[in-house]
């Protein structure tokens, strides 16, 4: 079984209990944090090291649990994940959780790639554009790459919109090849 496949189940499994409680948003929020200083402290290689014993391993998550204070369904779940030998997988979990939750609420997350920085006005007009297309509410993440040569790419989920120069060259290179 993939890392993946094992992240969505455990994912799966903590946001049933959380809609279950109506408490899902604030475990998704908590999953972050932890995630977070996982990732700030690069402990995921200690956490998940098999060479340190499981009962050492414990008492340091525990002490960062301590720290956090998450709710008693967070503190189990994290539990879970170092008992079952899984908590190296917490940034997976943490990712697919996320998208699980904007699911339920209606949002999906889209890139645009630009060559050079878009102004708030055109952000805006991408946005409303993504929105009326997709039906749901976008979070958008701007990005610069100069190599587009100019216009924007934009990504949301499987969908990619190619309107950049970069892109239309290349296709009339093809075409002029082909004759």
């Amino acid at each position: 079984m993939t890392s993946q496949i094992i992240a969505r189940r455990y994912a799966k499994a903590l946001l049933a209990i959380g809609r279950d409680d109506g408490d899902y948003a604030e475990y998704g929020r908590e999953l972050v944090t932890f995630a977070e200083i996982m990732g700030m402290a690069d402990l995921t290689p200690t956490l998940s090291n098999p060479i340190y014993p499981k009962a050492n391993r414990r008492a340091i998550l525990d002490s960062i649990l301590d720290k956090v204070e998450p709710s008693i369904i967070v503190r189990n779940f994290l539990g879970l994940l170092m008992e079952k030998d899984r908590i190296s997988l917490i940034d997976s979990i943490n990712d697919y959780y996320l998208r699980l939750v904007d699911e339920i609420n209606n949002i999906e997350r889209a890139t645009v790639i630009s060559a050079k920085p878009l102004l708030e006005t055109i952000q805006d007009r991408v946005k409303a554009s993504l929105e009326a297309m997709t039906g749901k509410t976008i979070l958008l993440e701007v990005e610069q790459d100069e190599e587009i040569i100019g216009g924007v790419i934009a990504r949301v989920g499987d969908l990619t919109l190619d309107g950049s120069v970069k892109t239309q060259l290349q296709n009339l290179k093809e075409s002029l090849i082909k004759g």
